[in-house]
């Protein structure tokens, strides 16, 4: 026989007899802890009954349980009532409307027969700790969300009864939660996730929070579920560019459908709130309009027609990006496109004024032609030089901007040269240069023949 469990300390024994028919029937109250072990005695049940020990044998004692599992049973020659098979409370008694938990026994002897009635109350033991019916909660919860507003939290539950049960809750950690904790009328707890502070998807979009439900007993026992709140988006943010102003260079006669510039907005909000729409501001005039093409979708600005330096070396616009979420926030930001010239445009040469025939005696430095240049473009581009060939007697001089005077240079002789075809060469500083020419003849009388020549013209 097993060990023999203390009866008089932790067994309260109480003994009840009552007259029943032609024998006595003794009603007997034992209290034991579940999950003892097999063979532990209970109680010597021959002696609380005050059975003759010497005859125990002979009398054939015996238990039967009533309406349960054969949990106790007793031995025939000491009448210790013991263990049989270990006991679990939860087991035996699973509902949890009352605290008590008990196993019928009928104990019965012969010559002559006696029968009692035997209660043995099982006690609870904190050997259950507390679980959630869900191992993880998932909470979604927008980011207006006001502050105190509340959320239900599944309950943990405990077979264990009285102060073994759930107790508390607690909950990790949160600058953004607290737990407000509820005792139902049953007297089970179960707790509510309360907001404290304000959330913002764009900080941290999913919080990960441990809940534990904590039972009373002694050692305390505990089970814990994972709370993972995922904070719903709501429009609060505006589309925003990387800059707020843009510069950028475009060549004249950039092909139809160049790029020009790719904007990028960035929204921090998701889903619709963030999908953004790129458009001209009311302030980009129909031209730039006209001559850039700006993509809604990808905010890509193309070439729509040809740019010349010449009619237009600036345009100014501003973009809108406005975002796609029911109550639509958009940001802006201004763009300058600065065209650079090419050196699509010859110089060109002037002549204002021109004498020819002139005497072959005309003194140095005599003015003969005056000569303007121009070019359309800019820069090294627009810059000309004029020049005339080397051999001959004849120099250019710059008498103002972008005007010279052809002037005599070395003295002239009709007898040696008659005539001069002079070639007036102008080119630009471009790359590659552009150039442009014109000759104009220069005849040169005898000065004998400068004299018919007036008289004719009188």
């Amino acid at each position: 026989m097993a060990r023999q469990y203390s009866g008089r300390g932790y067994v309260s024994v109480f003994l009840f007899l009552a007259a029943m028919m032609n024998t006595v029937s003794t009603v007997t109250h034992y209290s034991v802890p579940e999950e003892m072990e097999e063979g532990s005695v209970v109680a010597n049940l021959a002696t609380d009954l005050g059975l003759d020990m010497k005859t125990l044998t002979g009398r054939k004692m015996r238990v039967d349980v009533v309406g349960n599992k054969k949990y106790l049973d007793i031995n025939k020659e000491t009448g210790e009532l013991f263990i049989l098979e270990r006991i679990d409370r939860e087991l035996l008694c699973p509902s949890k409307t009352t605290t008590s938990c008990f196993l019928k026994l009928d104990a019965r002897i012969e010559n002559p027969i006696r029968m009692f009635n035997i209660e043995v109350e099982i006690l609870d033991i904190n050997d259950n700790a507390p679980h959630f019916r869900r191992g993880t909660m998932d909470l979604d919860i927008s980011e207006s969300s006001p502050i105190g507003e509340r959320f239900s939290l599944n309950n943990a539950a405990d077979p264990d009864v009285g102060t073994n049960s759930v107790k508390d809750y607690h909950l990790s950690s949160s600058e953004h939660f607290k737990l407000e904790i509820q005792t139902g009328r049953d007297g089970s707890k179960f707790a509510d996730l309360i907001l404290k502070k304000d959330l913002d998807r764009e900080q941290q979009a999913v919080h990960n929070l441990i809940l534990t439900a904590v039972d009373g007993g002694v050692p305390t026992r505990t089970g814990t579920a994972s709370i993972i709140v995922r904070v719903l988006d709501v429009n609060d943010n505006a589309p925003s560019f990387d800059k707020d102003k843009y510069i950028v260079d475009v060549m004249e006669n950039s092909p139809i459908g160049s790029l020009v510039i790719k904007l990028n907005a960035t929204d921090l909000d998701e889903g619709s709130n963030s999908d953004i729409v790129y458009v001209y501001s009311l302030y980009t005039s129909e031209r730039t309009q006209q001559v850039f093409n700006l993509n809604p979708e990808n905010g890509e600005i193309r070439v729509r027609e040809m740019i010349n330096y010449e009619d237009f070396k600036l345009y100014d616009m501003e973009v809108i990006a406005r975002d796609k979420g029911p109550n639509s926030l958009s940001g802006q930001c201004t763009l300058s496109i600065q065209v650079t010239d090419m050196n699509d445009n010859h110089p060109e040469i002037s002549i204002k004024s021109f004498q020819s025939p002139i005497k072959e005696n005309e003194p140095i430095d005599t003015v003969i032609a005056v000569v303007s240049v121009s070019d359309k473009d800019s820069g090294d581009n627009g810059v000309v030089d004029l020049h005339i060939p080397d051999n001959m007697p004849f120099k250019l001089r710059e008498s103002s901007d972008n005007y010279y005077e052809l002037v005599v240079s070395q003295p002239l002789d009709r007898e040696k040269v008659p005539e001069y075809d002079i070639t007036f060469t102008v080119t630009d500083r471009g790359s590659p240069p552009l150039s442009d020419n014109e000759t104009m003849t220069l005849e040169l009388l005898d000065v004998n023949e400068w004299c018919s020549y007036l008289i004719e013209l009188k």
